[in-house]
């Protein structure tokens, strides 16, 4: 519901004091729901547990003007000094602004850049009016942020350019409870002529002088989310994707920290856009030593038409606050992701250990061989089998990458019956070491991909991106859908459901294996994505109890947007146990371990090579929150540890699910990288330790634990018990006979 301005403003009014031209505020600790959101006039106050976000509307020139992001301040904020213009920079150049336009003295990156009917890009966009919403309104057709009232707190500000009648709404969404402030911006087309939007950051943050470091996740194929730090120097810097989605090749999250941040302490500002398509990321350090940070659409892939009356909205930023280090900031990401943003009900729950077809068998298989595997794989314990790609294609079977995809019937020669009594047949199967439990079955999909090599294609070659008459660029054999098509929408939409009501299938694995090339226009990118959303947003409500998991060649699409619709991501191509420590722990910056899926794979890696211990390959799995194999079952008939290891996932998995993370020790920086998984309400503990490299007469280290009560006593495996505080400042010791060592360790609170 809606809440006057004065309403708010008589309902706080002894926590403020009269602002006079700038800033004041304060809430202090024990923030609740009914003061997240704090007025005074033009005035404005975000409040969290421990974090507080200020700004203000400037009564002379109706700039929004940034005060404060950071740790809790309450009372009258100081008024900054007020600063000399000289040379070419003015005022706006020389502030802190929250909506920075471009043309009008500020020449640093600017948040929004408008092509005027006229074909000039000056705005000026000014405070107009504001209001206070309880709870946080959806964003058309995207993926976002959720949650009712208690929960979150809205503002929104309404800008106007009285020169060219446009119009910005800015959204914050204020999560108390995680220290977090989403935003996302509307900008309408209020004029007579057409207009274009060339840029648009969904958020915009005016930092203050000081030395800062910049966070950020970099990689490619097979090697995703490695972190990356550097210093914040004078000038601009800054990644993005213009693949046509977030990408392998850097993530849509970064964070800033003070240059003494550490995992475990300092403060630390993380950003992180939930959005799939293509985006940028830029950091200044401008001329007078103000950094400025910014997300939202890549301005390449933008030129977004707007007519009279039409509206644009930014994909959503979430932003979080931590005095705790980069370790809090992510805690506070994961615990907000899996309470109101995954709206899956799976979210925390019902991960059952899963085996795919893909690195057992490739595409030799058919309907006898995949029975057989099934089986099998639930002889092992496994309660999910997943079939993988192979399986469809009439004219053009898939019995390769370089045809079939478009085409999703099945493939005759191998299900000559269709896949209702295989699938049948595997469901019948019993999952050994349960009383009665039947075994599940999931199927891979492709379903924004086509192969020209299909029906599908020489039906309908105008449905595939192209440019005119510039060559179709193949990737892997295939061509990219046009998903800015409703057709297509419709036909994918059409497709799923046929499918998914053909036979009992209980998880889907929707891949996607190449980045868009060729694109019509610059628009097509979000309107690709809008159409891609609308089509998650249909088939995951339609089929509420399918298990779904993105995938693009691994993590090329692990992104906040997609984990609105999917639960869980494959987290890369790259099942190697060594390299997926890395990945993991990359990824885990912003994502909760509960979205990765991580399976144990063959040795030699068929990535890397490498032969990993089977049991270092399992640990490091069961880190995911989809634990699974990778390989076929028939290698591990006779290994008695198999079944023993899957067990020990089921055992790990609830922690994982929804317990705090803490990374103890970084691969990058140590070769006994370690985590902790603690429960919500502390009771129990797991450790992840692991030893990269041979240790040979030389002393071992010892591991401090994080997050226990320090008055409480914990068991160790069942063995020993200390003290959370001995643990906590001494910690414990392992020792490996070899390279690749693991331990999983289980602590109780007595």
């Amino acid at each position: 519901m809606f809440r006057s301005t004065a309403t708010v403003a008589a309902a706080t009014a002894m926590s403020l004091l009269t602002a006079t031209g700038h800033g004041s505020l304060a809430i202090a600790q024990g923030t609740s729901g009914s003061n997240a959101v704090v007025v005074d006039g033009t005035n404005f106050a975000l409040n969290g547990a421990s974090m507080s976000y200020v700004f203000h509307a400037n009564s002379t020139t109706g700039d929004l003007v940034s005060d404060h992001f950071g740790a809790t301040v309450s009372g009258t904020i100081p008024a900054p000094k007020e600063p000399a213009v000289n040379g070419w920079v003015g005022m706006p150049g020389r502030i802190r602004r929250e909506f920075p336009d471009q043309g009008r003295g500020d020449f640093r990156i600017p948040a929004v850049r408008i092509r005027q009917t006229a074909g000039y890009t000056v705005s000026d966009l000014q405070y107009q009016s504001h209001e206070v919403v309880d709870g946080k309104p959806a964003l058309p057709g995207l993926p976002a942020t959720f949650g009712e009232a208690g929960d979150v707190t809205t503002l929104v500000v309404h800008l106007y350019d009285n020169y060219s009648a446009v119009a910005a709404d800015l959204s914050y969404s204020v999560f108390p409870e995680f220290d977090a402030v989403v935003r996302s911006v509307n900008v309408t087309n209020k004029g007579k002529g057409n207009i274009t939007i060339e840029n648009l950051a969904s958020l915009s943050v005016d930092f203050p002088l000081e030395d800062l470091d910049l966070v950020s996740l970099r990689g490619d194929w097979a090697r995703e989310a490695n972190r990356e730090r550097r210093r914040v120097e004078y000038g601009v810097q800054g990644f993005g994707s213009s693949t046509g989605y977030s990408s392998h090749l850097h993530n849509p999250f970064f964070a800033l920290v003070h240059p003494s941040t550490t995992e475990s302490q300092g403060e630390a500002w993380g950003f992180n856009l939930v959005y799939t398509g293509s985006f940028s990321a830029q950091v200044e350090k401008g001329s007078q030593g103000l950094t400025r940070a910014l997300i939202g659409f890549n301005p390449d892939q933008l030129s977004w038409n707007l007519g009279p009356g039409e509206t644009l909205t930014s994909p959503e930023c979430v932003s979080v606050y931590s005095k705790d280090g980069i370790g809090g900031m992510s805690r506070k990401f994961h615990r907000l992701y899996r309470k109101h943003l995954i709206r899956s009900k799976f979210a925390t729950s019902d991960r059952p250990p899963l085996l795919n077809s893909w690195e057992g068998v490739y595409f030799d298989f058919n309907q006898s061989s995949i029975e057989t595997l099934a089986e099998q794989s639930a002889a092992l314990g496994i309660r999910l089998f997943v079939m993988d790609d192979g399986w469809f294609g009439d004219k053009y079977p898939r019995t390769s990458d370089n045809a079939g995809l478009g085409d999703w019937t099945p493939n005759p020669d191998r299900f000559p019956d269709g896949l209702e009594p295989a699938v049948e047949e595997i469901t019948n199967l019993t999952v050994n070491h349960t009383s009665s439990e039947k075994l599940r079955f999931g199927i891979w999909v492709e379903p924004e991909m086509v192969n020209p090599n299909s029906s599908l294609y020489r039906e309908h070659p105008d449905w595939a991106l192209h440019a005119g008459p510039y060559p179709r660029t193949e990737r892997r054999n295939q061509l990219v859908l046009n998903l800015a098509l409703p057709e297509v929408q419709d036909f994918i939409i059409d497709f799923m459901t046929d499918l998914l009501n053909s036979a009992d299938i209980s998880y889907i694995k929707w891949d996607n294996n190449r980045g868009i090339h060729e694109a019509p226009s610059p628009s097509t990118d979000h309107e690709y994505m809008l159409g891609v959303y609308r089509v998650f947003d249909t088939l995951t409500a339609r089929f509420p109890d399918v298990l779904w998991e993105g995938c693009a060649s691994g993590g090329g699409r692990f992104d906040a947007g997609v984990l609105h619709y999917f639960p869980q991501i494959w987290t890369s191509d790259n099942t190697d146990g060594v390299d997926r420590v890395t990945i993991q722990f990359g990824t885990s910056l912003a994502y909760p371990p509960s979205a990765m899926g991580a399976h144990l794979s063959a040795v030699p890696n068929h990535q890397t090579g490498r032969t990993v211990p089977l049991e270092f390959r399992a640990h490091v799995a069961m880190m995911g929150g989809s634990f699974g194999l990778e390989l076929d079952p028939a290698t591990l008939q006779n290994n008695p540890e198999v079944p023993e290891l899957i067990q020990m996932a089921e055992r790990v998995n609830p922690l994982v699910l929804n317990g705090d993370l803490y990374r103890l020790r970084l691969p990058e920086e140590s070769q006994w990288p370690a985590a902790l998984f603690v429960a919500e309400d502390g009771s129990q503990a797991v450790l992840f330790y692991f030893q990269l490299s041979p240790n040979v007469n030389h002393a071992a280290p010892w591991v401090r634990l994080q997050g226990l009560d320090p008055e409480a006593s914990y068991t160790v495996d069942g063995d020993e018990t200390y003290t959370g505080a001995t643990l906590m400042n001494l910690g414990l010791q392992y020792t490996f006979d070899t390279e690749y060592g693991s331990k999983v360790v289980f602590l109780e609170k007595q």
